[in-house]
């Protein structure tokens, strides 16, 4: 069997054993995590068949491109695939800590599954009608575990969740429609090839405007944004981190994805308008975050901020920029997702995410304070850590791109971070506690998923030099198209 289909077998596979599972916690919990750990591991194995050997192609079926359905991993794809399964394993190794029974009961642990799977399937799939397939997949099981026993509060972000990214998938399958008509193939290699002999001007426009809204509403780009701070804040942390950690970064591969493959030649003000709601994205994301007092969503509207340094990457379509985006987002998924997870041992001790009810914490529970410095600290950009690096990437791309200008915009955003997370770790750990007591203990596997987490920060830290070089890699395969489209149309490998 294809190792390419394997982070999207497993996940499904362990879903259905899930369903088939008595609904009793251990046994649910136990069948989850072996599942995400079985995807980490083909995960794993098929980057390193891709670092090795190149660009893999599984013909799905045996059917020929661009007839059949095709599953592509080149490095980027690989790269985010590794990412899925430390998210899977993580999620799943802090359930043991506790879940809400009802959730639980309720089909929570077959409905991450299928997160998993339709995420890995995105990144892996090489046609844009899967592609929509797989955003349907994460979509409604997304809402389910978002809506799941809900409060007044997740039933209101649900629905707002789920119109607004029904609204995406609408405009989504129009460009389809338009692009199947206009050439008969929805295979990305082959739109690659047939693209730039039949497009003109007008369609041209029309469809990257199309497929630049659709996407930038699942990847929360300004003005498109909304809909993520009111909602990413409502359910449990482990969902949350899932959400936070993956399901936009799938909106922002699908931009660079389609930008290096159809619209890399195209009119340059597709690229300044990109770059605009990426630099209105980076400065309202933090500067709204510097005026909230939860801590979730504090986070959820820093996501947004830095969901703006991946795009200003892509808009210029150079290697060096693009790297630093790659870099970058590998971090962002990392800490954005141990973040969300201190946000759940906050509301353990707490019963409250509000700043205001936190604080002492450095005190009364110091080994979390420590485990929590890690992420809070890598995401605000303090040298040397993966956040610092990855922005100092990014800066290097802009101004050997010749944008000095979003060079500094990078630097003004970092400065608003490191205020924003400097008032959070003050305020939360930092102050002399309120009055209040902790109400539990944070839980052995929650803090363990942390600190594994941690691990992981300091790893990329360390790493930095060939993570770099291999995120300038995965930049210049999207970037030189030709041996993408002869790996796909080639035949298999």
């Amino acid at each position: 069997m294809s190792l390419l289909v394997l982070p999207i077998l497993v996940p499904l596979v362990t879903a259905a054993a899930l369903m088939l599972t008595p609904r009793r916690p251990l046994p649910q919990r136990g069948i989850a995590l072996t599942g995400a750990l079985g995807q980490l591991a083909s995960a794993i194995a098929l980057f390193l068949v891709v670092n090795r050997h190149g660009i893999q192609v599984l013909q799905v079926g045996g059917w020929p491109s661009p007839f059949g359905i095709t599953l592509v991993a080149d490095l980027l794809a690989a790269m985010l695939v590794v990412a899925v399964g430390v998210v899977g394993v993580a999620v799943n190794t802090a359930a043991f800590a506790g879940v809400d029974p009802r959730r639980e009961a309720s089909g929570y642990h077959p409905l991450l599954q299928v997160l998993l799977m339709g995420v890995a399937g995105a990144f892996l799939t090489g046609d844009l009608f899967n592609l929509y397939v797989f955003f349907e997949v994460m979509l409604v099981a997304s809402f389910v575990l978002m809506a799941l026993h809900r409060t007044g509060a997740q039933a209101e972000a649900a629905f707002k969740y789920v119109t607004i990214n029904l609204l995406a998938s609408s405009i989504f399958l129009t460009a389809l429609g338009l692009l199947y008509g206009a050439t008969g193939t929805l295979n990305l290699a082959h739109l690659a090839e047939v693209w730039p002999t039949i497009s003109t001007r007008g369609i041209d426009l029309v469809l990257a405007v199309l497929l630049l809204v659709a996407f930038s509403i699942k990847a929360g780009l300004f003005p498109l944004f909304f809909w993520l701070p009111a909602s990413y804040h409502t359910p449990p942390a482990a969902v949350g981190a899932v959400f936070a950690g993956l399901l936009t970064k799938v909106g922002v591969y699908a931009l660079i994805r389609i930008y290096t493959l159809l619209f890399q030649g195209g009119a340059s003000v597709l690229s300044n308008v990109l770059l605009a709601m990426s630099v209105a994205t980076m400065l309202i994301g933090l500067v709204a975050s510097m005026n909230e007092r939860d801590l979730r969503r504090i986070l959820s509207f820093n996501l947004v901020g830095h969901i703006g340094y991946a795009t200003a990457g892509l808009s210029m379509l150079t290697s060096g920029a693009l790297a630093g985006a790659i870099l970058y987002l590998l971090h962002h998924i990392v800490v954005i997702t141990t973040l969300f997870l201190v946000s759940g041992v906050l509301l353990r001790l707490r019963r409250s995410t509000d700043i205001a009810c936190l604080g002492g914490l450095y005190r009364s529970q110091p080994m979390f304070a420590v485990l929590a410095m890690v992420p809070v600290f890598s995401l605000a950009g303090v040298p040397p850590l993966s956040g610092f690096l990855g922005k100092l990437a990014l800066v290097q791309g802009t101004f050997a791109a010749g944008a000095h200008w979003v060079g500094g915009v990078v630097l003004v955003v970092g400065l608003l971070t490191l205020l924003s997370m400097g008032r959070t770790w003050s305020e939360a750990f930092w102050r002399p506690a309120s009055g209040a007591d902790d109400m539990a203990t944070p839980g052995v596997p929650l803090l363990l998923t942390i600190g594994a987490l941690d691990l992981a920060i300091v790893a990329m830290t360390l790493g930095a030099e060939p993570l770099f070089g291999l995120a300038s890699r995965a930049a210049q395969q999207l970037l030189e198209r030709e041996p993408y489209i002869r790996a796909v149309l080639g035949g298999t490998t």
